[in-house]
């Protein structure tokens, strides 16, 4: 019995038949979500309506260093592991222009040429079957799939979402690096500067010596005094070799952060009086979570999880495709463009899950599962973030409050071995009591410098944790979810 010609009308009749057949019958069912987690607010983790202090967008000049800021703009240049941070980007970008290519219809062109025997006992008829032929096609197709449900712009999203995360983390990265170089740099001017108290204390050791050796001589001091004048030197040239050591390790630190051979900064000797640090106050809005990258990096992620749950629930939905066909076809490459080659044609298609074992169920569960991951993600990237900036800012105010107070006890300190120094000078105080007071006014210069240092390291600590000077041009707040 032949089979009734079908025309464009019909075609599309059967299909809309063939669609609400399938939808009655019944179909895979996503069943009931599973609970998201919420977001952190901003007030909950102790941020507050106002606006933050922006840290500069080259914040490392403010230290007044220009030693530091070539390093560090070096190592933002040259340092290879922030190529690899930028290749993610590039790649994450490539991956959003697949996803968007894949939103609009897909043309292509085919031209084939072959040469075949057609076999003596199949479908092709005599005279082609048993003999070579040459065959042609040149044909022309188009493709497209209606985005109905949304499938197609979730996946977008999802992948520009991605790239914003990637790029954040680029700046995550950056900030890191530019830190990190920084901080190398004020622990090695902490150690240039505690070698230069170490070499003054050798001097004045130096010359407290010769003293006692006169002091012997006159028949002033004992052996004692001269055997302690005589052992003082050389553990403070121990303390210098010592302090050498750490100053070599830290140049080839600062080399390597910023690209450069381990010898390439030997002759590097910063000076920590030169560093200076901005007075920032102490006052932590909502606006923070915006300008930290690792936080806006979180952000992007959940929103694309959330994307990434859409185009798994549309998979529960029909899927239509249309595709098309006209070009040419024959057997003589001298018939290929021929009138009679012609061919054309329309294929549209439904596909609809039934049943699937669970399988698209399961599929939707973990990306919802991954959804709640991303969030608590991020919840513990926003209090990681507030927490980092409120420690700096509270260890910068405890220490300008130890800074005043050392500064008295260092005045006390050096006074007490001067008076000291005087009266051993004129036969009238004993070498113990000048060996005790020079301690206690060593330990306070090197405690100076050490304060000096940390309120620096903090200071740029600080500056990292208010988001480094990144902006983000998406003009994505966490703060506004």
């Amino acid at each position: 019995m032949a089979w009734p010609s079908v025309g464009p009308t019909g075609l599309t009749a059967l299909v809309a038949v063939a669609s609400a057949i399938v939808l009655l019958a019944g179909c895979a069912t996503p069943g009931e979500p599973t609970p998201r987690l919420a977001e952190a607010a901003p007030a909950a983790v102790g941020l507050n309506d106002t606006t933050s202090t922006a840290a500069p967008a080259r914040w490392w000049t403010t230290l007044g260093d220009p030693q530091l800021g070539g390093l560090v703009d070096q190592a933002l240049r040259d340092q290879p592991s922030l190529a690899v941070a930028q290749a993610r980007v590039v790649r994450a970008r490539a991956l959003a222009r697949m996803s968007e290519a894949a939103d609009g219809p897909q043309a292509n062109l085919t031209v084939e040429a072959s040469r075949q025997r057609y076999t003596e006992n199949g479908l092709v008829p005599p005279p082609i079957a048993g003999s070579m032929q040459n065959t042609g096609t040149v044909q022309a197709g188009l493709s497209w799939g209606p985005d109905w449900y949304g499938q197609q712009a979730a996946a977008l999203a999802s992948s520009l979402g991605q790239a914003r995360a990637a790029r954040a983390d680029a700046a995550v990265a950056a900030n890191a690096l530019s830190t990190q170089v920084a901080r190398a740099y004020v622990g090695l001017a902490r150690l240039v500067a505690q070698r230069e108290v170490a070499e003054r204390t050798l001097a004045q050791r130096d010359e407290l010596r010769a003293l006692t050796h006169q002091r012997v001589s006159a028949g002033l001091d004992t052996q004692v005094e001269l055997v302690l004048a005589d052992s003082a030197l050389p553990d403070t040239r121990a303390q210098i070799e010592a302090l050498d050591e750490q100053i070599t390790l830290a140049r080839h630190q600062l080399a390597a952060l910023s690209g450069q051979a381990p010898n390439a900064l030997d002759g590097l000797t910063p000076t920590i009086d030169h560093l200076t640090i901005q007075a920032l106050p102490p006052n932590l809005g909502a606006d923070l979570l915006g300008r930290r990258p690792d936080v806006v990096a979180a952000r992007w992620r959940v929103e694309a999880a959330g994307q990434d749950v859409k185009v798994a629930r549309t998979q529960f939905y029909p899927n239509v495709n249309l595709t098309a066909f006209v070009g040419f076809n024959a057997i003589g490459l001298d018939q290929v463009l021929a009138s009679g080659s012609r061919q054309f044609g329309v294929t549209p298609a439904l596909h609809l899950p039934l049943f699937d074992g669970g399988r698209l169920r399961a599929q939707l569960g973990g990306r919802e599962a991954d959804l709640n991951v991303a969030v608590a993600q991020y919840n513990a990237t926003v209090l990681d973030a507030v927490r980092e900036a409120s420690d700096a800012i509270s260890s910068l105010q405890s220490l300008a409050r130890q800074r005043k107070e050392q500064a008295d006890a260092l005045a006390g300190a050096q006074k007490a071995h001067g008076l000291a120094l005087q009266r051993y000078r004129a036969g009238l105080g004993s070498y113990l009591i000048v060996l005790n007071t020079e301690s206690q006014w060593l330990a306070q210069r090197r405690q100076a410098v050490d304060l000096r240092a940390r309120e620096i390291d903090t200071g740029v600590a600080l500056l990292k944790a208010l988001g480094g000077g990144w902006a983000d041009d998406t003009q994505v707040v966490a703060a506004a979810h």
